[in-house]
């Protein structure tokens, strides 16, 4: 039989256990828990244990305070030169105040789209087609402080803003890739044309190189001849120079008669008469007297005497 106080018991536990449930809250690392009292702003609970009123105090939300990674898709924006590109963002920002972030801005999400969307038109508008596709540093600069300056109000700090890709018109697309195949071609046709011109400048620089080497060699050449030829005569002169001493030097050691010379000279004559250029030559006048004398001498020896006769004083 079920007394009284146990039917009272058994629903003051149930309340009490879910007083208990709801008064106590843990908030998980690298989040932060908003509470309100009575439907107004409490206090935030950081990460660890804590105990709520109940019915009084409730959380309304846990913000992840970590970076957060938002990509939006692919946006058509008009560039300054009327061409329409899509492009892609990704954003990298980070919760500093969630009380702002929880009652400053209602979608929080939505809205950072939204106004990457109008800064990014904003932006590229006032940008060429080729300006928006070399530019890209310049232009991730910019949305990030234009978006970080306007959701500082919503307690989110932009980290970073990157673009994925700009995607043109197919057809400027071709366009662009057949500039880039003709500006190809003229880089290389002047590349070619720049190294002919070097090959022909070497070439030629070579040649003049070579030319003066080999005019150098001959005119080394042709003094070391010469300074050759030089020494040769220099030689053969004293040579002849050093023959006619010795042979004067015989004659005269030897002390030759007049009658010799005069003989020696008679067997010259015939070798001097019989060059063909010869048509006449001259015969000292002394030559006359030196051939009595051995015509003299010859009859004498033919006569029986035994020796020539002495030589004259």
């Amino acid at each position: 039989m079920i007394k009284p106080w146990e039917i009272v018991v058994g629903p003051v536990a149930l309340i009490v256990l879910i007083m208990l449930v709801r008064a106590i809250r843990v908030i998980p690392q690298a989040r932060v828990g908003v509470v309100e009292r009575l439907g107004r702003f409490s206090r935030s609970l950081e990460p660890g244990l804590h105990v709520l009123v109940p019915f009084v105090d409730r959380v309304k939300i846990i913000v992840d305070v970590r970076e957060q990674v938002v990509s939006f898709p692919p946006q058509p924006v008009i560039t300054q030169d009327n061409v329409t590109i899509g492009i892609d963002t990704v954003i990298y920002s980070q919760v500093t105040d969630p009380v702002r972030s929880t009652y400053e801005v209602a979608n929080l999400l939505v809205a950072m789209e939204q106004l990457t969307i109008t800064t990014l038109r904003n932006v590229i508008g006032a940008l060429t087609l080729e300006e928006a596709l070399t530019s890209r540093d310049k232009i991730n600069t910019e949305l990030r402080l234009v978006l970080d300056d306007a959701t500082e109000k919503w307690g989110v700090r932009v980290n970073r803003v990157e673009l994925k890709s700009i995607d043109p018109p197919k057809s400027i697309q071709e366009a662009m890739e057949k500039q880039m195949r003709a500006e190809r071609d003229k880089r290389a046709a002047i590349l070619t044309a720049e190294g002919e011109k070097q090959a022909t400048i070497l070439t030629a620089e070579g040649e003049r190189q070579a030319a003066i080497l080999r005019a150098e060699a001959q005119k080394q050449s042709a003094i070391l001849s010469a300074e050759g030829d030089r020494q040769a005569k220099v030689l053969r002169a004293q040579g002849e120079a050093d023959a006619i001493a010795a042979v004067f030097g015989a004659i005269h050691a030897g002390k030759p008669t007049p009658d010799l010379l005069t003989y020696k000279y008679l067997e010259t004559l015939p070798s001097i008469a019989d060059g063909k250029a010869s048509k006449l030559f001259m015969v000292p006048s002394d030559a006359i007297g030196a051939l009595g004398s051995l015509a003299a001498a010859g009859a004498a020896f033919q006569a029986g005497q035994d020796q020539p006769p002495a030589p004259t004083q």
